[in-house]
């Protein structure tokens, strides 16, 4: 579920961090490479940032490190919908209270258009701003009408800059935005629907949206997966298994290809971004431009990091697992990361994860079994400057 770091940022910033300046002192230079045999030796370790009190979701985090998250209306209401993380832990609303002013319980007294309703994802765009996806679903369920919506805000003033709403004919009924990803030119988005399983993509210069492969097979839940999880198969009370559709999403480091996954599937498709910034192409030509990538398990959050190493989120395994060079390894496995969620990359390159708890809820459960919900700091190695950045598996 957020990308504050364009890609060609992070890859900057990898050179300012790990590159030895040629001016150094011998003292820096040693306190630099102290430095690093340190980050080193945190390689993989998953580091609490913060705790909460509400099921967290997504996590993003500004180019000058500021860190922020969002809070969704699933299974009861929300106190918070997207709120900054401060240094000591704590939270506080963001931008405002007002704009987290919405209850379910007092839904005809505020506008929709300028309140949080049921917040999925919070991006950083390395521009200067946050985004916040808000499929306006609570609980999943009926989208509240004027309500769904990409909301910009200014982080050098902490003040909304831009509201897109989003109609009908981009939310239907059934419809769940679920994560975005922006182009690193600044010009265009691309969003998830997890509810009717479908990929938006959203001109920011216009602010008109596209809904494209609106019911195509990559965007569907696979119906041969099951999802298993601390050795059982996931089901409702009612015996249902979830049927999460297109989820995760992550764009390459150039921009140039989108990448996205069924939560209940196994299988990671890309597409070239051409493709689908293409006006003038019919929905038989631009799925004819899918690509299966590999065939991976059932994740929540995807991400892409500078060197175009893929992350996945193991919600299987309460692990983070990295696709690079046609293989998949574990990054970290820990059972403190129940339902690893959404990722998020700092400045420093380390990795952002949440734990949802999302299999604990009570969505399938009478109540909730576990709430101590978190964010947690996944210290990675970052490849020398020159490296070659890994080929993507192609099947």
């Amino acid at each position: 579920m957020q990308r504050l770091l364009s890609s060609a940022a992070v890859v900057a910033l990898s050179v300012l961090f790990l590159t030895p300046a040629v001016t150094q002192t011998p003292q820096r230079q040693g306190a630099r490479e102290g430095e690093q045999r340190a980050a080193a030796g945190q390689h993989g370790r998953l580091v609490p940032v913060a705790t909460f009190q509400e099921q967290v979701t997504g996590v993003t985090v500004s180019e000058d490190g500021r860190i922020f998250v969002n809070f969704p209306r699933w299974t009861e209401d929300v106190t918070v919908s997207v709120a900054e993380v401060m240094k000591d832990g704590s939270i506080r609303p963001y931008p405002n209270a007002e704009w987290n002013a919405w209850r379910n319980a007092r839904m005809s007294e505020v506008s929709p258009k300028d309140r949080f309703i049921c917040v999925q994802s919070v991006v950083a765009d390395g521009r200067g701003s946050v985004w916040v996806l808000d499929p306006a679903a609570p609980n999943t369920e009926r989208v509240v009408k004027d309500g769904p919506k990409l909301v910009q805000i200014d982080l050098a003033s902490n003040q909304v800059k831009r509201v897109i709403d989003f109609d009908e004919t981009v939310a239907p009924q059934s419809s769940y935005l679920n994560d975005v990803r922006f182009s690193p030119d600044g010009k265009w988005a691309y969003i998830t629907d997890s509810g009717k399983g479908a990929i938006v993509v959203v001109d920011l210069a216009t602010g008109q949206g596209r809904r494209l492969l609106d019911g195509h097979p990559s965007t569907q839940f696979e119906k041969d997966v099951t999802i298993v999880v601390d050795g059982r198969e996931l089901r409702r009370p009612d015996g249902r298994q979830p049927m999460f559709n297109s989820d995760g999403i992550a764009l390459d480091a150039r921009g140039e290809y989108l990448y996205w996954q069924a939560l209940t599937g196994k299988t990671l498709y890309r597409i070239p971004t051409a493709a689908l910034v293409d006006v003038s192409a019919n929905a038989d030509q631009i799925a004819q431009r899918i690509e299966k990538v590999a065939t991976t398990e059932p994740v929540d959050g995807l991400w892409i990091d500078g060197q175009n190493r893929i992350y996945l989120s193991s919600l299987q395994d309460n692990a983070v697992k990295v696709l690079a060079e046609g293989r998949i390894t574990t990054l970290v496995q820990d059972s403190r990361l129940r339902w690893p969620d959404t990722f998020a990359q700092g400045p420093d390159g380390a990795i952002y994860v949440t734990a949802s708890h999302i299999q604990d809820s009570p969505w399938f459960h009478k109540d909730w079994v576990r709430k101590d919900f978190a964010l947690f700091r996944i210290p990675v190695q970052q490849e020398p400057t020159g490296s070659t950045a890994p080929a993507q598996s192609r099947r």
